[in-house]
């Protein structure tokens, strides 16, 4: 049934379309190793003032080049260092993805990022996009963070399995959980999710009850208008200094509202 199900959850792209440097962005090419053993693929992109670091944790399709105009908005607006990677499978890393793959990964990029002599591993925030918001509420569980990050977050995956085939009761039987809402009251940094009020994949409703299950301090961010895959696309500007404001907060440069 593993196998199956990851076909139904995992949509890998090995194919690298474009880089950084295709958006004028300077970067790192960065590879860096699993504790088992797996190499991983990420870009290290150096911000322009801002002491944190947001370490990138992408969603179930494509790979780290298809979020390039959105890595680049954000570079350009909040000015941290971004240090995006792909999963097993994705890109031009190496292995199968699993949930606890992921968990891996993520686990790995983390150690990978508090070994750089050159950032302050205690203002690392974790952003998580769609599957990647269960990775990073899972990392947040494990590691210290400034913030956590989660834009278009679901429940978990019988969830997700009850809101798309409502009909079919599988969800007890699919062995991937990322079970993100039993995870979520275990989160204590500062918590901002983002959901869009159209979302066609994770209803907008999941979002709400994530964010009322955490604890305090959190914000939760609704963009009208907005689907799965377009947030920072209608959010635009507006979505960006509601996150400049938020990780602002973070580092102590302006007043809790």
């Amino acid at each position: 049934m593993g196998a199956i199900e990851n076909r139904f959850i995992f949509f890998p792209d090995k194919q690298i379309e474009a880089t950084p440097r295709s958006y004028g962005l300077a970067y790192e090419e960065i590879y860096f190793k699993t504790t088992d053993g797996l190499n991983l693929n990420g870009w290290w992109i150096p911000g322009t003032g801002s002491p944190l670091t947001i370490l990138w944790f992408h969603g179930n399709g494509g790979n780290i080049s298809h979020r390039l105009h959105n890595i680049k908005l954000r570079h350009d607006l909040l000015g941290t260092n971004i240090f995006i990677f792909d999963y097993r499978e994705y890109g031009r890393s190496e292995g199968r993805a699993s949930e606890e793959g992921t968990y891996r990964d993520g686990d790995s990029a983390i150690q990978y990022l508090h070994a750089r002599g050159d950032i302050d591993p205690t203002k690392i925030v974790f952003l998580g996009e769609s599957l990647g918001s269960a990775v990073a509420v899972e990392m947040a569980t494990r590691h210290g963070c400034a913030a956590l990050i989660l834009e278009s977050p679901f429940l978990s995956i019988p969830e997700m399995a009850k809101a798309i085939f409502p009909l079919l009761p599988i969800g007890s039987f699919l062995q991937t959980r990322y079970d993100t809402f039993s995870k979520i009251g275990q989160v204590r940094a500062p918590l901002l999710i983002v959901h869009g009020e159209n979302d066609e994949i994770v209803p907008f409703q999941q979002g709400r009850r994530l964010f009322e299950a955490a604890r305090e301090p959190k914000e939760f961010y609704g963009i009208k208008g907005a689907h799965h895959n377009d947030l920072y696309m209608v959010g635009g500007k507006a979505y960006l200094e509601t996150l400049n404001r938020f990780l602002s907060r973070v580092i102590g440069n302006e007043p809790s509202p």
